[in-house]
């Protein structure tokens, strides 16, 4: 018998210690209060301090043209946030706008100061949107693109409805982003969305922190990320895994341009390589040779832009 209660005592500091342990992952990754940018960059491993000059004069350029709030509602009673930036040079009539979506942590003004020197002296008009629990959006949960994805259905029809039935959309996302345009893709979208960039964009939520926790914190996946998709569901209202962006992909019929950073030790470009096979719509894939995390633009800009001019070629 005194074997039997140290054994039961034993179970009971473990499932403590797990429960812990849960909870600590949890509230640190998926809570809006306690996710920061700044501990998001250091994990990246990307150097951004090499691009401050570019960024700087770019920054200023953006901020230096017309833009305006929009606000619009979630499909559960969020006020969303976005950018709107309209286009400064024409391009033979057309209407073409990129909504693009930013990574975790960041908000809308953030992650495309650099290529808004590509989208706007090239007829673009940009709606850079903040992501629920992130900028000027509501939220508590991030969600991780499983409940983005939803959200981005809400700018694509604002955009439809502010620019018209002739309008042409391009959806480009960064890291979170661009597993949100990703999983965006598996829906049935509007005849206006012509075209897909994801840029370094994970399968899942469960499989980033599954590698994250391994990798980073040499710790298991046990049992951090099944106790933590247990809360999730609870509290946010979507599992962990319940959105794949492998499956999503598989389902579309929009054209996608896949690109990743050889260097990514965040997001391991394995995942883009997994995602880009499962691809059911036309593709194209660019890997950027030594990109870390979200650095392939900087890394290379010519053939980044030249790969994005080369899609848009197709698909607009």
């Amino acid at each position: 018998m005194g074997l039997l209660k140290k054994t039961i005592a034993c179970l009971g500091v473990l499932a403590a210690a797990g429960a812990g342990e849960t909870a600590y992952f949890y509230r640190r990754t998926m809570k809006r209060s306690n996710a920061k940018v700044e501990r998001t960059i250091k994990m990246s491993g990307t150097d951004w301090s090499q691009y401050s000059d570019m960024l700087e004069k770019r920054k200023a350029f953006m901020l230096a043209q017309p833009h305006k709030d929009v606000n619009q509602v979630s499909f559960d009673n969020l006020r969303l946030h976005a950018t709107y930036f309209p286009s400064i040079e024409e391009d033979a009539g057309k209407k073409k706008v990129a909504i693009c979506f930013h990574g975790y942590t960041s908000q809308g003004m953030s992650d495309y100061i650099g290529l808004s020197d590509y989208y706007l002296k090239r007829g673009f008009a940009m709606l850079l949107p903040d992501a629920r629990a992130h900028g000027m959006s509501e939220g508590d949960y991030v969600g991780f693109g499983c409940l983005d994805r939803k959200d981005a259905l809400v700018w694509i029809n604002w955009i439809i409805s502010e620019l018209g039935e002739d309008v042409e959309i391009v959806l480009h996302g960064t890291s979170m982003g661009g597993a949100t345009v990703l999983m965006t893709s598996g829906l049935d979208l509007p005849v206006q969305v012509k075209g897909i960039i994801s840029d370094c964009g994970f399968t899942s939520p469960k499989e980033v922190f599954t590698h994250v926790l391994n990798t980073m914190y040499h710790l298991p996946a046990f049992p951090a990320i099944p106790g933590a998709d247990f809360l999730n569901k609870r509290l946010a209202g979507y599992g962990m895994d319940e959105c794949n962006a492998k499956r999503e992909v598989a389902k579309a019929k929009i054209p996608i341009l896949f690109i990743h950073g050889s260097k990514d030790s965040f997001v391991p470009s394995r995942m883009c390589n997994e995602m880009y096979e499962c691809c059911a719509s036309p593709k194209k894939l660019l890997i950027v040779e030594g990109a870390a995390h979200a650095e392939s633009y900087y890394k290379d800009t010519e053939k980044y832009e030249q790969a994005m001019t080369e899609f848009f070629d197709d698909v607009l």
